[in-house]
């Protein structure tokens, strides 16, 4: 019996790596791409975004914005499977946390919408090759339109 399942495994094992050594990511995993340091630099100063591996169903993240030696923001961040969606969590910078679920997700992309958010009420996330993310935050502000976006480049993470 044991000789059965050591050969399913094995077989299984095979199979995967004959075909790039990776099954099909389902969940939070088809954001893994996300995990790491990301930064911006800009006249205004850094903006910095540094990701967990997915683990446990969920990424945990955090920002900070900073001009010379002073702290303009920051955030914390989870990603939760909920469902076949999933729902982005944010802190901003001590206030009350608000949720955003995924409206669209690809392995390269994902947005996520909360329509009765004040600003913004989409965040997204878009990989341009291994090395760069574009993130944006959109949506209507006082009846215009309005998009920010934050061209990240992925840094060395401090400390390590």
């Amino acid at each position: 019996m044991l000789g059965n399942a050591i050969s399913v495994t094995a077989t299984m094992l095979t199979l995967a790596l004959a075909h790039g050594g990776a099954m099909a990511q389902t969940g939070v995993q088809r954001i893994g791409w996300l995990q790491g340091c990301w930064a911006t630099v800009g006249n205004d100063g850094v903006v910095e975004e540094q990701w967990m591996a997915p683990r446990g169903k969920a990424m945990i993240g955090s920002s900070r914005t900073a001009a010379k030696d002073e702290l303009l923001g920051y955030e914390f961040v989870i990603v939760r499977e909920q469902g076949d969606q999933l729902a982005y969590e944010v802190r901003p910078s001590g206030k009350a946390p608000v949720v955003f679920v995924s409206s669209t997700l690809t392995d390269s992309s994902v947005v996520f919408e909360n329509p009765k958010n004040e600003f913004p009420q989409r965040v997204g996330y878009q990989r341009n090759g291994q090395n760069a993310v574009l993130a944006w935050i959109e949506g209507t502000r006082k009846g215009a339109s309005q998009r920010v976006e934050f061209p990240y480049r992925q840094v060395v993470c401090a400390g390590g």
